[in-house]
């Protein structure tokens, strides 16, 4: 069995450009949430003088994690945003004292063994780098370490303009390997393997020049088909085994993990500074310069892109991530999150969405769909409200690629609709669950 993609443009425009460290805004904006889980519990109130890498919310169960302040400065007052799931979150706005004062209770983490390893992930702040957000320190707290057959690097980076993953491969090939032999070490990783899209050519000579020296890693060069960069894409086009419906890379015998998280890992364990800053892809037919950057977490997108040179047109539409997967802001006045991988803003023509227009059967949504889902069965399942049929479809193993939506003809949001369809799907197995009680 083959899993399926699109091809699409890469416009790897920023690949070649080291990042450019951003100077402070006045200042700061920091979510509470900013990771799948729950809501961090704010610990600080305004008036608080707060320092860099203090926790200013602490984690609020097992699935969440902490908040540090990227600042230093003074709190001047909790506010309220959208947050990137459209929940209501609250913030600590910080004003910046531009003295960039370390909290002194931070050390560099003791690590000796798996727990100890875990909690140092856990303490960092970490989450998935890739724009996931899934708390690190849960997905490699495996219970069982036997199951490991191998781990994988996600360096594929599949989206157009994003090209931050391949900055880390480059500039940080050093901190890479130093997180894969920790792996090595705590998690008894048997065989590491780094997946990397062909068109990323001094990203796989750097991983192959360190590779080459360290045993039990290989470089996996893949195929640029969109959506290589999909946790059981790559799994698949890795070590070539499918993970089950509702099942996890675990039942495979995969721990999956991004290169930017692992790189940000092993970087905590020697400096002891949790995550406070964000390497950022800057792109998009509206911007002036195009370019990576360094920005501190809570910094406004207003902010962030002026620092990179304005833009050449007021912008359309701004998206937290690539054009496939991102998310629309509400506002330029939101700030850098800790998954914020990249910031695209496009002008007026890039942005415009085309005439949609009547479904002329082709096929092509399900022959391109990686699970090879049938987004036009689905459609019409959703627009008769038919939860059971939305079950027998599979809608809830769609991961919202948007494959189906870019090789359409008639331009249908198929992926807008698959989403609401599985909310649909829940709804409907919630209320199930209730008569069953």
């Amino acid at each position: 069995m083959r899993l399926h993609g699109i091809r699409i443009p890469h416009k790897k425009n920023t690949a070649g450009m080291k990042p450019v460290r951003l100077p402070l805004p006045e200042t700061v904006t920091i979510p509470m949430l900013m990771h799948i889980g729950k809501h961090a519990r704010a610990v600080v109130k305004p008036g608080d003088s707060v320092k860099v890498g203090q926790i200013i919310g602490a984690a609020d169960g097992y699935i969440s994690s902490d908040i540090h302040s990227s600042v230093s400065g003074t709190v001047e007052k909790m506010v309220e945003l959208t947050a990137f799931n459209g929940n209501k979150v609250s913030c600590v706005q910080i004003r910046c004292d531009g003295k960039q004062e370390k909290d002194p209770t931070l050390r560099v983490p003791e690590v000796t063994d798996f727990d100890s390893f875990i909690t140092a992930v856990k303490t960092s702040g970490v989450v998935g780098l890739g724009g996931a957000g899934f708390p690190s320190f849960v997905k490699l707290g495996v219970n069982d370490l036997s199951k490991i057959d191998a781990i994988i690097l996600n360096g594929a980076e599949c989206e157009p303009y994003i090209t931050s993953d391949t900055r880390t491969m480059i500039d940080k090939a050093d901190y890479v390997f130093k997180g894969i032999r920790t792996l090595q070490k705590y998690m008894h990783a048997k065989r590491v393997i780094i997946g990397i899209e062909n068109n990323k050519r001094e990203a796989i000579a750097s991983m192959k020049s360190y590779a080459d020296k360290t045993e039990g890693v290989e470089v996996k060069v893949l195929p640029s088909i969109y959506p290589q960069g999909g946790e059981k894409v790559l799994i698949y086009h890795t070590i070539h085994k499918l993970v089950p419906k509702g099942g996890l890379p675990l039942d495979v015998g995969a721990v999956v993990i991004n290169v930017t998280t692992l790189a940000f890992i092993a970087e905590y364990m020697e400096t002891g500074i949790p995550l406070i800053e964000k390497c950022i892809t800057v792109d998009g037919s509206a911007v002036k310069e195009p370019k990576n950057v360094i920005a501190p977490i809570g910094m406004t997108i207003s902010e962030l892109l002026k620092a990179v040179g304005g833009v050449k047109e007021e912008p359309a539409k701004v998206i937290y991530g690539g054009p496939m997967m991102g998310i629309a802001m509400q506002s330029l006045e939101e700030p850098v999150l800790k998954i914020t991988n990249a910031v695209i803003a496009m002008g007026k023509k890039e942005a415009t969405l085309p005439k949609i227009t009547p479904c002329i059967a082709c096929g092509g949504c399900s022959a391109h769909c990686p699970f090879r889902l049938d987004p036009r069965a689905i459609a019409k399942a959703y627009d008769r409200k038919d939860a059971e049929e939305l079950e027998k479809l599979c809608v809830d193993m769609c991961m919202e690629c948007g494959c189906c939506s870019y090789i359409c003809p008639a331009n249908r949001p198929l992926v807008h609709t698959n989403k609401l369809a599985k909310a649909l799907l829940r709804t409907y197995r919630a209320e199930k669950e209730k008569e069953t009680k």
